[in-house]
């Protein structure tokens, strides 16, 4: 978590994820990019049959100053202590823009924030919310409301129980290790892959030894659907934060199956990590 990048469009939910941000950065000794995306309305230039960018660059010059003086005084309520934290303003829309950074800064992990069920915050709304959890090549913190690192003891860890992931198995022990919490693990049965109890303990029991988990406690829960598992169990465990991985489905499949990643970072209170698994 060295290089931290917050979107952000100076909302009450982008606030609460650069605090949190600010103290990721703290712990970890590294430095916050904030990012605002800025998406300019196509206009149909004269002459040309096709839509085309045109502005006045006066325009373009007032946008940015009024995101930097926003900036400003966003680093002013909020003190860095000494973080090294950079703002970046960028002309297109919020999806491309962000992917793009993530790349040419090598960023590390993306902190966003979420109004959750009522929806995203202003410039994340929607579609470029869920690209950016599905498809983002580092892990995404989608933040409701910014609290405390040091309350963070339990990470509950939904899992499909797949023993070929040890790339976001890895990033998970790196996770726990961050936070010094522990891990709670939850297999869900559902009506379309429901197990008997001891096959499932069985096969909880087959995940922890195979990746060597450490400080990790198992549970099997039955439900409908795995989201309402998830939300169920974070409150019943009192489960600080949840990791997640998300598959990247794309077109008929995304629709026909939905995304329960994003459906938790929908309905639940506290931090939401999640990470794309799917071929970049």
């Amino acid at each position: 978590m060295k290089k931290i990048l917050v979107p952000c469009d100076f909302s009450a939910p982008a606030l609460e994820a650069y605090q949190f941000a600010l103290q990721l950065a703290t712990k970890s000794k590294g430095e916050i990019f904030v990012l605002k995306a800025i998406e300019l309305p196509v206009m149909l230039v004269s002459g040309f049959d096709i839509p085309a960018y045109s502005y006045e660059p006066a325009l373009m010059r007032d946008l940015e100053a009024d995101a930097t003086a926003k900036f400003e005084k966003m680093k002013k309520r909020y003190p860095s202590g000494g973080i090294s934290v950079k703002f970046k303003v960028t002309y297109e829309g919020a999806t491309p823009a962000i992917r793009q950074f993530i790349k040419s800064h090598q960023i590390d992990l993306v902190v966003m924030g979420t109004k959750g069920a009522g929806g995203i915050s202003e410039y994340l709304f929607g579609s470029n919310t869920e690209k950016i959890v599905r498809y983002s090549p580092v892990p995404v913190f989608a933040i409701k409301k910014s609290i405390d690192l040091a309350t963070i003891r339990k990470i509950v860890l939904p899992t499909i129980l797949d023993l070929n992931q040890s790339e976001f198995m890895n990033q998970i022990k790196k996770l726990q290790a961050f936070f010094n919490a522990s891990l709670e693990v939850l297999w869900i049965n559902t009506p379309g892959n429901f197990q008997k109890e001891k096959e499932s303990q069985d096969r909880l029991e087959v995940f922890a030894n195979h990746y060597k988990l450490q400080n990790a406690h198992l549970y099997t829960r039955n439900d409908t659907f795995e989201e309402d598992a998830i939300t169920h169990f974070v409150k019943e465990v009192k489960g600080d934060m949840v990791a997640m991985a998300t598959h990247g489905r794309r077109g008929l499949l995304h629709y026909l199956t939905g995304s329960i990643a994003e459906d938790v970072v929908n309905h639940i209170e506290c931090p939401i990590w999640t990470y794309s698994i799917h071929k970049r």
